[in-house]
This record gives structure tokens, sequence and C-alpha cells, in this order.
């Protein structure tokens, strides 16, 4: 059984190209169904405006945040996640961290902090390859306190009798050892 944690690991939050090609497809999907909506009655009126024009709102919705991505790093010290970029209050909190979808070379994080905002984060392999095991090892890890790291194998010797094995898991029983006697 594992006894640690995964090692440190710091990897940065780049241009996710999975999150770009999802949004143009959802944005093209949403601006084909006004289109075929407007070729199917051939008739403009307010509510046709009004549906070109949440299209066109998310497309420059859309295209401000890829030109304008979240800069910054996911850091694992080995016991705690952090979240640090020159907006954010570096390191301040420990933070708690929940795969939303694993697609291999592309993570959703969702980082949320001991008052409950939180900030959904897409990470891609491409952004640093070399430390992308290291990552993955580190979400996917058990993590377990500091605490529960150090433990003793062997009981305490006043609650040990002579007569019994020491057990090494506490989900195993201790087993009598018979004497012999030469």
């Amino acid at each position: 059984m594992n006894r640690h944690n995964a090692p440190p690991v710091v990897y940065p939050l780049g241009r996710s190209h999975f999150l770009g090609s999802s949004l143009l497809a959802l944005w093209l999907a949403g601006l084909l169904a006004v289109l075929f909506w407007f070729h199917s009655i051939s008739q403009f009126d307010w509510r046709m405006g009004l549906a070109f024009s949440a299209v066109l709102g998310a497309g420059v919705a859309a295209r401000t945040r890829w030109n304008h991505p979240p800069s910054g790093q996911l850091a694992w010290n080995g016991e705690a996640w952090r979240w640090e970029s020159p907006s954010y209050q570096t390191g301040s909190t420990e933070q708690e961290l929940s795969v939303i979808a694993d697609f291999q070379h592309t993570l959703l994080l969702q980082l949320e902090n001991k008052t409950g905002a939180s900030l959904w984060l897409w990470l891609e392999r491409n952004t640093m390859p070399e430390r992308w095991l290291d990552l993955r090892r580190a979400v996917y890890s058990p993590h377990k306190s500091a605490s529960a790291l150090q433990h003793d194998l062997l009981p305490d010797e006043s609650s040990v009798s002579p007569d019994l094995a020491v057990s090494v898991s506490s989900a195993m029983h201790p087993v009598e050892v018979p004497r012999i006697e030469s």
C-alpha cells in the first residue's frame, strides 16, 4: 500500500485548443440553427433579430475569452493544491480539486477554495508535455494528510500480548502463535 502522496508538481495554464474548438463548434451549431430557422419561415421579425443578436454576442464573448486566456499555474506541493497567478493572491489558501472531465490529453478541473469560490481550468498536455504525467499522478493519487502519512507499523508494547503475532494492518486480525516448550 502506498504511504506517500504524489510528488510536487507545478503546471502552467495555457490556451486550450480543445476548449476553443468546442466553443467554435457550439457557436457554428447555434448560427446554423438560426439560419435554418430563418430559411424555414422566410420572415425577419423581432424574435429573429434577437436570435441573431444572441448568436453574435456569444461569438464575440467566445472570441474575447480566446484572445485573453487566464494566466497562471496550478501547483501541488505534496499536500495541497494552490492556484498561482498575477491577478490572484498567490497560494494564499489551500483549495479542493475535482476532475470534471478527462479526455486523456485534456483535463477539465474545478478548483474550489474554502469560501466556495470556484475556478474552472482546462489543462492540456501540449502546454508542458514533460510534466503532464506528473500532473495526472497528482490529480488522481489518493491524498493523505501529513498525520496520516506518519504511522507506526508496530503497536504500543503495552497493548501487545507475548502470545500474539503483530499484525501490520488494522484490517488483519491477530493470530495466536503456539508456544514451543523445550
